[in-house]
């Protein structure tokens, strides 16, 4: 039989994998490769923890190859270089892979198929990432959206779940080798993350383990239970999503499955999380400056405050003053994750009260989140900071403290990552700086006050936004 290459990318699984199918239908033998080039990634090199769950990622993959007569074969180059040799050792007719978007590889992967046709080998890619591919919604006059209900009403309307694929059951054995896995280099040397994998299981049997938890647990009250951190009441599959370890139409088919009276509404709103997905590769592939630039011109005349690496540190490792504040900044220290609706809360925090550049929290987001995803990590800080498309209006501005006492009215989340505030009554551990003989009789080593007043800090961040207009 002929051998084709399937390039694994962001596509880390057997089960519904265009690629590795069209691959199968056609006749020929699957040779799986994964290459390793992450300076081709541009500007926004794969972060620490993106690293370190790609490891176990690839690890799984390779065992469920294994498992069925194959192996995942690793190389570490340039991925054209490397695409060429392995078609010369394993004579190699075709190639197959799933679509990246970000703007870095769309280019480079248009290059390789043009370079490969060229010389007679057959190249072909799918969408094996996303529900719609990022060109293929757009407005009435052919536009991209900005608006996010109008972009989802029109996904809706055209919606057609994709049929899911097993995997399969068999694969024929290669003899082309690779490096070992911890040549890549992506396990921290210091041991860091830990903690992570208490909580996560990288791989393709560790994201169905997640859906079949979420289905039978927190989708039931999602549209309530999602906001609060105290709880597992969301899915928990963005991870497995970022690195391409299960479908996004899997989970849809599996919601829909569960359609009743009582479930629609908590069905269609994790489907409208995933149409925020969509949507924020939607704005990059149409806008893809976004990533390190403002969507929305006039804030590139915004007064962001001076460059303050104290102020900055102290965020970065929960040490703001304000629990709610460093109880996200912690979880996501030792867990590589961080609930969305603290993500909101932290990153206004950053953005507003201390007014600084929305790229600073991108960055450290990137690498510090095991779903670290640059469509949504820009998105989602340019919805905080008020700069992007569809985005929350600056002058809206949260209040941390408020929002903990909705949020997490038992402080649960906040003595479970901010433990040495544990033992204040619990309208203390919202603001212990209002209580300050109770913070220093029982929590003497938590700050004293917050790195900002935070009503001085909302109204600098208005005074900006109202100069800047």
């Amino acid at each position: 039989m002929s051998v084709a290459i399937v390039w694994f990318r962001r596509d880390l699984r057997l089960r519904d994998n265009p690629a590795l199918q069209a691959a199968i239908e056609a006749g020929h033998t699957p040779l799986p490769v994964y290459i390793h080039a992450p300076e081709e990634e541009g500007a926004w090199v794969p972060g620490a923890a993106s690293n370190a769950w790609l490891h176990h990622s690839l690890q799984g993959l390779d065992a469920e190859l294994r498992s069925i007569g194959s192996s995942l074969v690793l190389r570490r180059g340039g991925s054209a270089e490397q695409l060429q040799a392995l078609i010369a050792e394993s004579g190699a007719e075709a190639v197959y892979w799933n679509r990246k978007y970000e703007p870095a590889t769309q280019p480079r992967d248009a290059a390789i198929k043009r370079g490969l046709r060229e010389q007679g080998v057959h190249a072909e890619s799918h969408n094996g990432y996303l529900l719609f591919e990022p060109w293929e919604l757009a407005t009435l006059q052919g536009g991209p959206y900005k608006v996010f209900t109008p972009f989802w009403r029109n996904a809706l309307g055209r919606w057609r779940l994709a049929a899911l694929s097993e995997a399969p059951v068999q694969l024929s054995a290669h003899r082309i080798t690779g490096v070992a896995l911890e040549a890549l280099g992506l396990q921290p040397r210091l041991g860091w993350d830990t903690g992570f994998w208490d909580r996560w299981q990288p791989g393709e049997a560790g994201a169905l383990e997640a859906l079949e938890a979420f289905t039978d647990g927190a989708l039931n009250g999602y549209r309530e239970q999602r906001d609060l951190p105290d709880r597992t009441g969301t899915s928990l599959l963005s991870p497995h999503l970022h690195f391409g370890e299960i479908a996004p139409w899997r989970i849809a088919h599996a919601l829909e499955a569960l359609r009743s009276a009582g479930r629609d509404a908590d069905i269609d709103g994790y489907l409208r999380q995933l149409g925020w997905r969509e949507f924020s590769w939607h704005l990059l592939h149409h806008f893809p400056q976004t990533s390190d630039s403002n969507l929305n011109p006039r804030f590139e005349h915004f007064a962001w405050a001076p460059s303050q690496p104290a102020l900055l540190e102290a965020w970065q490792q929960g040490r703001t003053g304000i629990p709610i504040i460093d109880a996200g900044m912690r979880e996501l220290w030792a867990t590589g994750y961080m609930h969305n609706r603290v993500r909101m809360l932290v990153g206004s925090f950053l953005c507003k009260h201390l007014r600084m550049h929305w790229r600073e929290g991108a960055r450290w987001f990137w690498d510090t989140l095991v779903d670290a995803d640059l469509a949504n990590n820009s998105m989602g800080w340019q919805w905080i900071a008020g700069t992007g498309a569809d985005a929350a209006p600056y002058f809206r501005v949260f209040n941390p403290v408020t929002q903990a006492q909705k949020f997490d009215p038992q402080a649960r989340y906040i003595s479970r990552w901010v433990p040495e505030l544990a033992a204040l009554p619990v309208k203390a551990r919202f603001a212990p700086w209002q209580f300050p003989g109770l913070r220093a009789e029982h929590a003497p080593s938590y700050p004293g006050a917050p790195l900002v007043d935070l009503a001085e800090g909302r109204e600098a961040a208005l005074a900006a936004y109202h100069q800047c207009r």
